[in-house]
């Protein structure tokens, strides 16, 4: 019987912690690096190729107390000119727990550009919820923020 109770001590603890941090492990992505604006990647590039890229150290800028990585010196100098165009909204914090009125974080490479602006969500899952209506969303999530982003 002290065999079964062995196993079951460090089984259930292993069960546990894989079911704990399974999002992670099946690809959702959660910037471990607060001062990397969307964990690299590059901000502009959603909106001149509507797709997500990973920058690259060698194009960097420094804004509001974060590092931005771009693919190349003509998307940098173009944030550079206007950064308030490219930085997504909600401080990159998933768009639909905005409207939820809660932060949690965003996958670079689940987004939508709509009117002009960046709009990132936690997952795929989560951003089927958010195309559902998107207005709605962004109207929810526009009068929750000024509260969320003082905490």
């Amino acid at each position: 019987m002290t065999g079964f109770f062995h196993v079951f001590r460090v089984f259930v603890p292993t069960l546990l912690c894989l079911l704990l941090f399974t999002g992670t492990a099946l690809g959702e992505k959660i910037n471990t690096n607060p001062t990397l604006a969307i964990q690299g990647f590059d901000a502009v590039a959603y909106f001149a190729e509507e797709k997500s890229r990973l920058g690259n150290n060698g194009f960097q800028h420094e804004h509001q107390g974060a590092t931005w990585f771009f693919v190349n010196q003509e998307n940098l100098d173009a944030f550079k000119a206007d950064p308030a165009k490219y930085t997504p909204q909600y401080g990159g914090f998933c768009a639909w727990a905005a409207a939820e009125n809660y932060l949690a974080p965003a996958d670079p490479e689940v987004f939508a550009v709509r009117n002009g602006k960046l709009y990132l969500n936690f997952n795929r899952d989560v951003q089927k919820k958010w195309l559902k209506d998107p207005a709605g969303f962004i109207t929810r999530g526009d009068a929750n923020w000024p509260k969320l982003s003082a905490n």
